[in-house]
């Protein structure tokens, strides 16, 4: 088997946002590098895809990076085939490189060798082909279609990255944090907590709320007799909105749902959430406590081609007042929920 010689070049790329933030604590996404050698193993399941390279150091000596990338569920919609890369494959890579000391880094592009360059993260563009394959343009529309109007809110949902991600305006922008209204002990959890080892969404674990509705991926919302049904494609979960109860009954167990009432007004559903034992507020270290309380508003706009969400957080433990959050999915005909079905890697 030939080697090939370890080629890192760290290039300073043009700052998206306007403050530069890590990838979950550990690749640095404001600079890029390349790796070229043999793919040794490969493993295409959600949450990532993880692909192992062997290369070799400066001193001959055989390495191998953990290169992480996205979901497959994004790819699959970006049109990049399952069979793409493959053990044995000679490939070069560029990705963001690692802030934890470890040998692994982000792939955003990879290039075949057939000269097939796949584009494989959200907002990257070509790193060695002027044509390439990954198309990830339908994250970021900003109209949905208007075709049945009449259906309101029962429709599929999709993630519109031209909206942000489930952040207030000031943070959506840039990432700081401390701007949100956290007491004291809130703050000194969010300092013990290292995003490379402790962020709750680095394992196939089911989120909870409030962080299962930033999710990315579809979502769709069903009548269910008398309930409200949100089936969410991420780890292929469903929630339930028990209408007409004005709280839980009282021997509900917590759980990291919780248990969701809702009411109609007018066009507007309302949910309300509590007995929530989901211990995070987001994936970067802010606590949530068992006190919670969420209130949520559902309202189909533009002819039903869009979903204008909101999402108030009440937590007396790590809140000095109620957060607000804001969000709007789109409605895509043809969009369909596809199975996650996640599984973590082990390399055991």
């Amino acid at each position: 088997m030939r080697r090939f010689p370890l080629l890192i070049l760290l290039l300073t790329l043009p700052a998206l946002l306007q403050a530069h933030h890590s990838f979950f604590g550990r690749f640095d996404n404001g600079s890029s590098m390349e790796l070229e050698g043999i793919v040794t193993n490969i493993h295409w399941q959600n949450p990532h895809v993880h692909i192992f390279l062997e290369t070799m150091d400066d001193n001959g000596e055989t390495i191998e990076w953990d290169l992480e990338s996205g979901s497959p569920t994004l790819m699959q919609r970006a049109g990049i085939p399952r069979d793409a890369i493959n053990i044995g494959m000679t490939i070069r890579v560029a990705a963001w490189p690692p802030l934890t000391g470890k040998r692994e880094a982000f792939a955003t592009n990879v290039l075949l060798p057939d000269g097939r360059e796949l584009v494989m993260q959200t907002g990257a563009g070509s790193k060695f082909k002027d044509q390439f394959i990954g198309d990830f343009s339908y994250r970021f529309r900003t109209e949905g279609d208007r075709s049945r109007p009449e259906l309101g809110l029962f429709r599929m949902w999709t993630f519109t990255g031209a909206d942000g991600f489930l952040f207030p305006e000031s943070i959506n922008r840039n990432y700081d944090l401390n701007n949100y209204p956290m007491t004291a002990a809130a703050k000194q959890v969010l300092a013990n907590f290292n995003p490379a080892t402790d962020n709750p969404t680095n394992n196939c674990t089911p989120k909870g709320m409030p962080l299962i509705m930033e999710q990315p991926l579809p979502m769709e919302i069903i009548r269910a007799g008398e309930n409200i049904v949100l089936r969410i494609e991420e780890y292929d979960l469903t929630r339930t909105i028990h209408m007409g109860q004005g709280s839980a009954p009282a021997d509900t167990p917590f759980s990291p749902l919780g248990y969701s009432t809702g009411f109609w007004d007018n066009d507007t559903l309302v949910a309300n959430t509590d007995h929530v034992n989901w211990p995070w507020f987001d994936q970067s270290g802010i606590p949530l406590s068992t006190q919670t309380t969420i209130s949520e508003r559902f309202t189909a706009i533009e002819d039903g081609s869009m979903l204008d969400y909101q999402m108030v957080i009440t937590d007396p433990v790590n809140f000095t007042e109620p957060v607000t959050l804001n969000k709007k999915w789109i409605h895509v005909s043809g969009v369909e929920i596809l199975p996650f079905e996640c599984e973590e890697y082990s390399q055991d």
